[in-house]
């Protein structure tokens, strides 16, 4: 999540020569709202829906099918002439995901290979990590900016973040002055990308746009800000630094949205058994 919508990381862009700027949502209601449904949009039913769906599955398998018994090999395709994986923007490139893990913050990836998909695979596990609720806590928040961070940039970033998540500004989403959450209540902030794109690279700098969605509340009956989904765009500027990918800069920008589905909104508990229950991921491109 980003402090420029939901109170995390990444609202507007920094550079490390200024404060960035921090915008609050809060509760447009009182009360606990979990439990209660969404209205269906645009008169599309669940049924209607499963029904569409299921039918584009179909057609998806008996296209792969045909494209599959034509070769006559049963070996994947590969670009031209390269022996390489061919994929679309969208799809996986088949390259093996990131073995290393930082030493100061064993869950966030290391060790990206200097090459486009390695890239997108940064920017991706980077995206997760400063989007997640370490990032309100000063201890955790420092591990995380000077792990995955051109270190040119992190004492002014450093200063600029201690300033944005001030105790007014936990206090404002809900949080204690430490970012600890209030007793019998779960904060939830976390990220997951839904793709990436290089817009260039050159050399050993890389621009990478990772799209996002994101959860982002406080879990727990009475709550008065429910968790609650977001979505957005982080583009990131990398550099090679000591043989792996470091943010220099990044930027966040709302969207793209969908149309939020028919889905039955959870109950208080089943959200905060979800978040502790699920863990996340390791990104590759």
């Amino acid at each position: 999540m980003s402090l420029g919508d939901d109170g995390a990381y990444g609202g507007g862009e920094y550079s490390g020569q200024g404060p960035g700027q921090t915008r609050t949502r809060l509760p447009g209601g009182e009360g606990d709202v979990y439990g209660s449904g969404r209205r269906s949009r645009g008169g599309l039913s669940s049924r209607n829906l499963v029904t569409i769906v299921g039918v584009v599955v179909l057609l998806i398998a008996a296209i792969a099918f045909a494209n599959r018994g034509g070769s006559g090999s049963g070996s994947d395709s590969t670009d031209g002439d390269s022996g390489a994986p061919a994929a679309q923007p969208t799809a996986p490139t088949g390259q093996r995901p990131v073995s290393g893990k930082n030493s100061d913050t064993p869950t966030i990836p290391s060790g990206f290979p200097k090459s486009e998909q390695g890239a997108q695979s940064a920017a991706a596990n980077y995206a997760v990590a400063l989007g997640s609720s370490e990032m309100f806590k000063e201890e955790s928040r420092k591990r995380i900016v000077r792990s995955i961070h051109d270190p040119a940039v992190v004492d002014r970033l450093e200063n600029t973040l201690d300033k944005a998540y001030s105790p007014a500004f936990l206090k404002n989403v809900g949080l204690n002055a430490d970012g600890s959450a209030p007793k019998d209540f779960t904060f939830v902030s976390r990220t997951v990308p839904v793709g990436t794109k290089v817009s260039s690279l050159k050399g050993g700098s890389a621009t990478v746009e990772v799209w996002c969605t994101g959860l982002v509340g406080l879990a727990g009956e009475g709550s008065t800000d429910p968790v609650s989904d977001t979505w957005f765009t982080i583009t990131q500027k990398l550099r090679w630094i000591d043989g792996d990918w470091k943010i220099e800069t990044s930027q966040q920008e709302e969207g793209p949205a969908p149309v939020s589905g028919d889905v039955r909104a959870s109950g208080a508990k089943e959200i905060t058994d979800a978040v502790e229950g699920y863990g996340g991921f390791t990104y590759a491109r």
